[in-house]
């Protein structure tokens, strides 16, 4: 079902990624589409690809059979690629979206900044905040996926889910007023991986509950880590996209809301 509703999701994804590409005057707009397409996907293919083939290496019933990555591959070109480009193809007839001011083409000079204020400080606060909201919660979810216990507190799920997005949004916003105040306007990646920075504590505290947890045994076993931590990596990154994405659009609305706020006489 995952998967279905992924494959469903191409159509919204090719729209918002047209009308960004529209508003930042990409002048490549196949280019921007075609990444739409297959970073992320893409990226989740290999690393399980990857798991795949070490598990067919060690002779593993784990190992997913070949025919799977056929219908796989098909359901990603054959129904999400052609989804992804038809709401591309909407997304670019519409108008481009709106801004309350024009941005000027000779960038302004950047004071120097404190060092508080630094991208990396700023990923690692950022990241901190929505991590200390879920990580209680990534204990049972692990033992759950890897030590064979039942999950069935579903429904704190969705709200410890929902703490993390609002965190995100929330974190996001203020470091990036902070960083207006200092003059420093480069809020488009950064308010991404702030909010993204999360999933690295996430894959940091899944190294842990391996090494901890799941498998404390010295003897270190090159199939189940391989499985183990390729799935974890596309979790992270999942969570990496979903996290930046939201600090992203909610660093984006704000700033369209403050800048329209501003009255010139």
């Amino acid at each position: 079902s995952v998967l279905f509703f992924f494959v469903l999701m191409g159509g919204p994804a090719g729209y918002v990624s047209a009308r960004f590409c529209k508003l930042i005057k990409e002048p490549n707009q196949f280019k921007t589409t075609l990444l739409t397409a297959v970073l992320f996907p893409g990226v989740c293919f290999v690393v399980f690809f990857y798991v795949n083939m070490v598990a067919w290496a060690k002779n593993s019933s784990s190992a997913v059979p070949f025919g799977t990555l056929i219908v796989l591959v098909l359901l990603w070109f054959g129904i999400s690629l052609p989804l992804i480009f038809f709401g591309a193809y909407l997304g670019f007839k519409r108008d481009t979206m709106a801004v309350p001011v024009a941005t000027s083409a000779i960038p302004r000079q950047i004071p120097p900044q404190v060092w508080y204020l630094s991208p990396l400080t700023s990923c690692i606060v950022g990241g901190l905040l929505p991590f200390g909201a879920v990580f209680v919660e990534m204990f049972f979810i692990l033992s759950s996926m890897w030590q064979h216990r039942f999950y069935y507190m579903f429904g704190f799920l969705g709200l410890v889910f929902f703490i993390l997005l609002v965190t995100c949004a929330e974190i996001t916003i203020v470091l990036c007023y902070l960083h207006l105040c200092a003059e420093d306007y480069r809020w488009w990646w950064r308010s991404m991986f702030t909010s993204g920075f999360t999933a690295v504590y996430m894959f940091g505290y899944g190294a842990y509950h391996y090494f901890a947890r799941t498998h404390p045994a010295a003897q270190f076993d090159g199939l189940s880590a391989s499985i183990y931590f390729g799935y974890m990596l596309i979790l992270c990154y999942a969570v990496f996209v979903l996290c930046g994405f939201v600090g992203f659009s909610c660093c984006f609305t704000f700033i369209r809301k403050i800048y329209g706020s501003i009255k010139i006489d």
